[in-house]
């Protein structure tokens, strides 16, 4: 129990920095020479309409409150949640952006958001594939030996590895994967660099 709790801790924090690298237009964990592969944008309208939902929601709420003269600890309890359910949009947000996938010439990382963070060496790669699936149940799962890491209930990469490797998902649980769904923005570009990334392996 106390280590989930970090591990939510942990997320805070590396959301208020992401919200800190976006303001720069900087990414993380992108060496030199690496090939970036977002992921963001099929969210970012729905992320955004929710976002303007949520702060209109704010002041009519707060209003609201305010007109019934509901007693000031209610008002300002309910005004932090409201607050702070901005401020999870805003690091959701900022945290895909600034931290995508990547390609490396000896590894893939495969990332959503603050939450989830593989390194799959492309040696362990045997095959990758487009696949597109649009209806994925959460956001990073394993079932039946495959790690799916979903955006907007979509993945559209396939990729089969040579030999098991272990996830870790967002509260810590461990599981052993043979196969890996994700999503990319522009997918045909995450094959060539993982293409060209296996031939100088080989």
């Amino acid at each position: 129990m106390g280590g989930a709790v970090l591990r939510i801790l942990g997320f805070e924090l590396k959301g208020l920095a992401g919200i800190g690298l976006w303001v720069l237009r900087r990414r993380h964990g992108v060496p030199e020479g690496a090939t970036v592969v977002t992921y963001a944008k099929e969210q970012a309208f729905m992320l955004g309409l929710m976002t303007f939902a949520m702060a209109v929601e704010t002041v009519i709420v707060d209003l609201l409150l305010v007109a019934f003269d509901v007693p000031a600890w209610i008002r300002y309890t309910v005004l932090a949640a409201d607050v702070y359910g901005l401020l999870f949009s805003a690091m959701l947000a900022a945290t895909c952006a600034t931290r995508p996938h990547v390609v490396t010439p000896s590894e893939l990382r495969v990332r959503y958001a603050a939450y989830f963070d593989l390194r799959v060496p492309l040696d362990r790669i045997a095959a990758v594939r487009t696949s597109r699936n649009y209806n994925e149940d959460g956001m990073v799962t394993v079932k039946d030996g495959r790690l799916t890491v979903a955006v907007a209930s979509q993945t559209n990469m396939t990729i089969e590895l040579t030999e098991p490797i272990i996830v870790v998902r967002p509260l810590g649980a461990r599981a052993e994967v043979t196969s890996i769904r994700l999503f990319a923005d522009f997918p045909d570009q995450a094959l060539i660099a993982l293409g060209a990334g296996q031939s100088a392996l080989s």
